[in-house]
């Protein structure tokens, strides 16, 4: 922190309200001033409104009081201060407004989820803007603006370390779609910079890429930035690629320098000590080729970013991103938590707050928008950051809740002030609250079982590793099947292993690690830290092919013009019969597949120009390509098909009948769910088809069959009241504020459909649905069961496909009366009946084989060898053919019991193809000579494709080649003799 001087008390005194004296009364005016008198030096506020001094000494008082005060600091922080035109909110706000007095549409953030299949979670403000940028789908607005929810984990290890690194961070971000282009986002950067957030000009610094002379002008000629204030910089720093190929251009960026008295001889900008980058404008005017050329895109665009976090550093002159007003409430949960002061502590312990707070902020914002802790993909972003919390926080002495409950979990308590703060960055995170909490109280409490287990096991083995590196002279190193031990039995992210073992000095072997991971799962999709972009087919039909107007809420059938034809991805004019092909009309009845509805079939019939049928198109799938194109894919049954030819479009009215009755059933679902099961859960994905429905949703334990009886009883009785579905177009805030439920995976424009069922359900949808809920006739759940952890799933049937699904269990029952000649309600217990005499019949062989076995075995009593001089140990060595394994044991059992110790024996059997048994026993004078069984079978089981163990004394194994089994038994017999032999001399 800087220096810290005292203001006098009569300045003192002018700044606090009479009202807020009134209201605490005299007996507090005292401690207030006390409180307030330690402010950060003048120098620390070159520019800026008074204001903005003023808020800024009341927000950090709470960090410079003494522990003696710290009672009197719970009284002032009531006094919240109002207006600060430097708050993180108020910055956002500011950026918004600035931009959308500049004609840009200001757009609400993206899910961290996002609808692209290259990236695992939103890394940038551009993102939801790509298929713009692509010429994919046509651009809305010519301008836009976004505070942007961003997520990036590729250098954790750095969070709580540097000034500026996040896991959770907001981008804001201007863009031009074909609009304006480098000097006006040049002109509005500096505008912003310095007029409207105050940045002195002398203060800043810019980068251009060193061949963009455009940029150098513009910032010198146009703004007046000094040359020696404009520096060139290379390829990796000032040049943004997609990829390989694709869209790309020059970046210009802003820099604000902490240090101006080291003057401007030898300036490095990535010198992190003086210089911060806060704003970063990309110029993509380029699309790179496959030969690595460059040519001139047909549509320049601006893409900028501006680090929330970064520029409220700067402007609450505080010393780095986490003691900002976006992140240091959440340090100062978790400092109470853990008993300590962030102000006094040393650099370790503010790490490990730091930390705290920004992987909080992440976990908070990913569970909000549907990430559940998992092993895989985007969940197990989500469960690393919550388990290195967890560490992090034990670490810092929180026990149990950190409020004296030992039981209880301390996440849920830092969770809820992530939550407090979030609500101008993402008001629907309050609304997920409950479930937020719960999922965090649940995966920190089952992460704790077994935490101080693998505590100790890897302090154990980073132990071993310092001596074995000590002995050896080497670098100490943990194994890697020591890491992936910790990872899969004790829940240990490798991350956090590899980050214990380097503070300690030790190495992880990755390598190794790596094939224990492979051998144990698939490996989940690692995050790409770049977004990829490519002009492909549907930029080209984007600009060719017309939006296609859709009917099918009003008609199944409908006149339209074929605007295009594809085969194999390539347009062409003309398709023959027989051929599959991708049809592209100017308007359709066809449902596309969206919103999880699967698209509609039906046919394409071509008429001459006598009206005459003369082609038939059979649609089987109907998808959208470059956001409201149709693409119909079928087969050409008869005739031939030309661009430009009208036909008639025709949707199988059946099957869309079918899928209304599931939709509806869905949303039916959903509500049923949240009335039996609890408002937390929430929708994670879904499935409307002609045959079934499937709904996966966020909850942490089975549905029971009383809750499943409830839920269908429910749904079957909302259809039974033959309500009227009502269906409106209104604004998306609109609709959120009359508490509708956006569908999962769905992207929503301005304008939204809404689904009512009144007083059931209401729900963000495009999809088709029944007009009544008569329609849906009944409703039944086919499974229930868990798809990931956190994730449910429901499958069930309603309509025509519930009536089939009860005539076919219905057909099952009578037949299965017939053959148990039973009626249906005798069914149970007859069945249950049948299962013991089974259960005892089986008891009944199986002693019956014991038995066998046992007689086998004592007629091979007398092939028992001797091995040794001096101590002599009695040993067998059989293959008893085809006993099973059970009945094998029980031969060795029998055998051992009736040989003098010492003595082994080593049976082996084939009960079946592709199968081998093997076991092995040693009385105690054969185990005291340093033999185990389990040990010893081990080796001799894979010779015949197998494995096993066992206890010293007793073990067994099995395997899967019994052309091997003699091989093996041969093995076994001169293994024993040699090591009977060997203990003996």
């Amino acid at each position: 922190m800087a220096n810290h001087a005292l203001l006098p008390t009569s300045s003192l005194v002018s700044r606090i309200k009479p009202t807020f004296l009134i209201s605490h009364g005299c007996r507090n005016y005292a401690s207030l001033i006390i409180k307030t008198l330690v402010l950060p030096h003048s120098s620390r506020f070159t520019q800026g409104h008074s204001s903005v001094r003023r808020a800024r000494a009341t927000r950090i008082l709470t960090r410079r009081v003494s522990a003696s005060a710290q009672s009197l600091t719970e009284e002032l922080v009531e006094e919240k201060p109002v207006d600060d035109p430097n708050s993180g909110n108020s910055i956002r706000r500011r950026f918004l407004e600035f931009f959308a007095a500049r004609d840009h549409k200001v757009l609400p953030s993206a899910s961290l989820v996002p609808d692209d299949p290259t990236v695992l979670l939103t890394i940038a403000g551009m993102l939801q803007f790509k298929p713009i940028f692509l010429g994919q789908v046509p651009r809305r607005v010519p301008r836009a603006t976004t505070a942007q929810k961003c997520i990036r984990t590729n250098d954790v290890e750095n969070v709580g370390r540097t000034a500026r690194h996040h896991t959770m961070f907001i981008m804001c971000g201007n863009f031009s779609f074909g609009d304006y282009f480098k000097k006006d986002a040049i002109a509005w950067a500096w505008e912003l910079s310095t007029k409207e957030f105050g940045l002195l000009a002398d203060r800043l610094w810019v980068s251009v890429y060193k061949d963009d002379d455009e940029a150098f002008a513009l910032w010198h000629d146009e703004v007046g930035v000094s040359v020696e204030r404009i520096k060139r910089m290379g390829e990796e720093d000032n040049f943004w690629s997609s990829g390989v190929t694709g869209p790309c251009g020059p970046c210009s960026e802003i820099y604000y320098d902490f240090h101006p008295e080291r003057g401007c001889l030898d300036v490095d900008l990535g010198d992190d000590t003086r210089f911060l980058e806060f704003y970063n404008l990309v110029f993509m005017q380029y699309n790179r080729t496959e030969d690595g050329s460059l040519e001139p895109l047909k549509q320049k665009n601006i893409d900028t970013g501006l680090g929330l976090e970064r520029l409220a550093c700067i402007l609450q002159k505080v010393p780095n991103n986490y003691e900002t007003d976006l992140i240091y409430p959440i340090i100062e949960k978790a400092s109470e938590l853990a008993n300590v002061s962030y102000s006094v502590a040393d650099e370790s312990t503010k790490t490990k707050l730091k930390i705290i707070g920004d992987h909080m902020r992440a976990v908070v914002y990913l569970i909000s928008d549907g990430v559940v802790p998992s092993n895989i993909g985007r969940g197990y972003v989500v469960r690393r950051l919550i388990r290195r919390t967890v560490r992090t926080g034990r670490l810092l002495g929180i026990k149990g809740d950190g409020k004296g409950n030992l039981e209880g979990a301390f996440l849920p308590i830092i969770a809820q002030k992530v939550i407090d703060l979030s609500y101008e960055i993402d008001p629907d995170v309050r609304g997920q609250a409950p479930r937020i909490l719960e999922e965090l109280r649940r995966e920190e409490l089952r992460f704790v079982q077994t935490l101080e287990r693998g505590e100790k096991l890897l302090d154990q083995k980073l132990k071993e590793a310092l001596s074995n590196g000590s002995t050896n002279g080497c670098t100490p190193c943990l194994s890697g099947k020591d890491a992936f031990l910790l990872y899969d039995t004790y829940g240990f992210p490798v991350e956090i292993t590899v980050e214990v073992a380097q503070e300690l000095g030790i190495q992880v072997d990755m390598n190794e690690f790596d094939v224990e991971m492979e051998n144990q799962r698939q490996q989940s999709q690692s995050a790409h830290n770049t977004v990829r972009l490519a002009v492909g087919n549907d930029a080209d039909l984007a600009e060719t092919i017309p939006e296609t107007e859709f009917l099918g809420y009003e008609t199944l059938s409908a006149r339209a013009k074929v605007e295009g034809l594809l085969v194999n991805g390539r347009p062409v004019e003309e398709i023959n019969e027989g051929n599959e092909v991708e049809v592209l009309l100017d308007r359709t009845p066809f449902y596309a597949e969206s919103g999880g509805q699967i698209g509609d079939h039906g046919f394409l019939y071509v008429s001459s120009a006598d009206s005459q049928p003369n082609g038939i198109v059979q649609v089987k799938d109907v998808q959208k390509i470059s956001g409201s194109i149709f693409v119909h894919k079928g087969i050409i049954t008869e005739g031939a098909l030309e661009v430009g030819q009208l036909v008639e479009a025709a949707v199988d009215p059946k099957l869309r009948q079918r899928a209304k009755v599931h939709h509806t059933a869905t949303h039916l679902l959903q509500s049923a769910l949240k009335k039996v099961v609890g408002q937390e859960t929430s929708q994670a994905g879904s499935l409307v088809a002609f045959d079934r429905l499937r709904f996966d949703f966020n909850f942490h334990r089975p549905i029971s069959d009383n809750e499943i009886l409830e839920i269908e009883g429910l749904i079957n009785e909302w259809i039974g009241d033959a309500t009227l579905l009502q269906t409106k177009v209104m604004a998306l805030d609109d609709a959120k504020r009359a508490g509708a439920i956006a569908m999962f995976g769905e992207k929503y424009g301005e304008q939204v459909r809404v689904v009512e069922v009144p007083g059931v359900s209401l729900e963000l949808c495009g999809g088709t649905h029944v007009s009544n809920t008569s329609e849906i006739r009944g409703f039944k759940i086919i499974s229930e069961q868990a798809v990931a952890s956190g994730i449910r799933r429901i499958e069930a049937v309603a309509g025509d496909a519930f009536i089939e699904y009860i005539l076919t269990r219905d057909n099952y029952m009578k037949n299965l009366c017939s053959t148990l000649k039973v009626k249906a309600e005798e069914v149970t217990p007859r069945v249950e009946a049948l299962l013991e005499e089974l259960r005892q019949t089986r008891n009944e062989v199986s002693a019956a084989r014991a038995k066998a076995a046992v007689y086998k075995a004592s007629a091979i009593l007398d092939k028992a060898f001797t091995v040794g001089n001096s101590k002599i140990v009695r040993v067998i060595v059989e293959s008893m053919d085809d006993t099973d394994a059970d009945s094998l044991k029980s031969a060795a059992e029998f055998l051992i019991d009736h040989m003098e110790d010492p003595a082994a024996v080593i049976l082996g059997s084939s009960p079946g193809a592709g199968k081998v048994s093997l076991v092995a026993a040693f009385t105690p004078g054969v185990v005291n000579l340093g033999i185990q069984a389990g040990k010893f079978i081990g080796p001799i089981a894979k010779l015949c494709g197998g494995g096993g163990g066992g206890r010293p004394n007793f073990a067994q194994a099995g395997g899967r080649k019994p052309e091997n089994l003699s091989a093996a038994l041969d093995k076994a017999r001169d293994e024993i003799i040699s090591v009977l032999s060997e203990k003996e001399s």
